[in-house]
C-alpha cells in the first residue's frame, strides 16, 4: 500500500494533457525476474503523436526501455504512467488490454518459419481481435489486402504469399515492421528496425515507418544507432547512456560534440565536452540479456 501510494502521489505531479507515457525516477531491471538493474532513475514523458528516437551505444540500456514502456518489465523502484494508467497496479487481464493499446516490434521478429508471410504480417492485429478471430486468421486470412498495402509500403508486395524461412534477414525484419503498420496500436516501440537493412532500403524504411504514424496519428518510439537518421528524421531525440538519459531535447539542436561525448569517440570534434554526458563514475557492467517480447 505504501509503495502505491508513492507511485500515485509521483504520478500526480506529471501533467496529464496529451501525456501517454510518463515515468518517474524509473529503476528497471533487463528482464521480468531479473534484480540487477540496468535503468537508473529515468524520468520521461512521451506525448501522443511524438516521434522519439532512442539513441546510444550498445548497453546504452534502450532496448531495456522499450520493455520498461510496453510494460513487459515491471519497475524496481519509481512510476510508470501508459494512457493515464498505472499498468503494475493493474489485475493481469486489465494490464493485458492496456498492452493491447501499443505494438512492441522486436529487432529480430519473432517470425514462425513455416508461416505464410501474410499471416505473420496480420499477426500484428491479434492483440485486438478474440480468440475465435486470431484461430480464423491462421487458417483463411481474411485482411490479406491491409496486409500486402504495408508490405508493399516496405518494398516487398511481392512476398505476400511466400513463405518466411524463404525470406532473407532485411524482409524477415520489414516483415516485422510491416506488422506494426496493421496493427490497431496507439503506441509503437520499435526496436533497431535498420540493423539488417543496406542503406537504399534503410533510409526507404524510417520514411515510410515515419510517415505512416504521423498520418495515422500513431505515437512513434525508435531506438537507432544511426544519429544521422535520428537527426534528420525525428524532431526529439532521447540518449542513453550507462542507463540513464544523458539527453533529452530538439534533434536539431543534438551538436556534434553531444554525439562525440556520448559515445566516447575523440577528436571527432574540438569542442568541450557537454555537461551530462561525461563518463559517469559508476563503472559500466555490461549489456545484460534482454527477453524475447511477443506482444499478443
Amino acid at each position: 500500500m505504501i509503495a502505491e501510494a508513492s507511485t500515485r502521489a509521483a504520478l500526480d505531479a506529471v501533467p496529464s494533457l496529451d501525456v501517454i507515457v510518463s515515468l518517474r525516477a524509473l529503476h528497471a531491471a533487463a528482464a521480468p525476474l531479473a534484480t540487477t538493474e540496468v535503468l537508473h532513475g529515468l524520468s520521461l514523458d512521451v506525448r501522443r503523436g511524438e516521434q522519439i528516437a532512442l539513441i546510444g551505444s550498445s548497453g546504452s540500456g534502450k532496448t531495456s526501455l522499450l520493455h520498461a514502456l510496453a510494460c513487459a518489465v515491471p519497475p524496481l523502484a519509481g512510476a510508470l504512467s501508459l494512457f493515464g494508467q498505472t499498468p503494475w497496479t493493474l489485475s493481469s487481464g486489465a494490464r493485458q488490454r492496456l498492452r493491447a493499446r501499443l505494438f512492441l516490434a522486436p529487432q529480430v521478429p519473432p517470425l514462425p518459419p513455416r508461416q505464410r508471410v501474410v499471416t505473420a504480417v496480420l499477426a500484428g492485429r491479434l492483440p485486438r481481435q478474440s480468440l475465435w478471430a486470431s484461430l480464423r486468421t491462421l487458417w483463411h486470412p481474411r485482411e490479406a489486402a491491409a496486409a500486402l498495402a504495408a508490405l508493399a509500403a516496405l518494398d516487398l508486395g511481392d512476398k505476400l504469399w511466400e513463405r518466411v524461412d524463404r525470406l532473407s534477414g532485411g524482409e524477415r525484419q520489414r516483415v516485422g515492421l510491416a506488422r506494426a503498420l496493421v496493427a490497431d496500436a496507439e503506441l509503437w516501440l520499435i526496436d533497431e528496425p535498420l540493423s539488417a537493412l543496406d542503406p537504399a532500403h534503410a533510409e526507404q524504411v524510417i520514411e515510410r515507418l515515419t510517415e505512416a504514424a504521423r498520418s495515422a496519428g500513431r505515437t512513434l518510439v525508435c531506438t537507432l544507432h544511426q544519429v544521422e537518421v535520428a537527426r534528420r528524421r525525428f524532431a526529439r531525440i532521447v540518449a542513453l547512456r550507462d542507463g540513464t538519459i544523458v539527453y533529452d531535447g530538439p534533434a536539431a539542436e543534438f551538436t556534434d560534440a553531444q554525439v562525440a561525448a556520448l559515445y566516447g569517440t575523440r577528436g571527432v570534434v574540438d569542442e568541450p565536452a557537454v555537461p551530462g554526458l561525461e563518463s559517469p563514475d559508476r563503472p559500466a557492467t555490461g549489456r545484460a540479456a534482454q527477453p524475447q517480447i511477443i506482444c499478443r
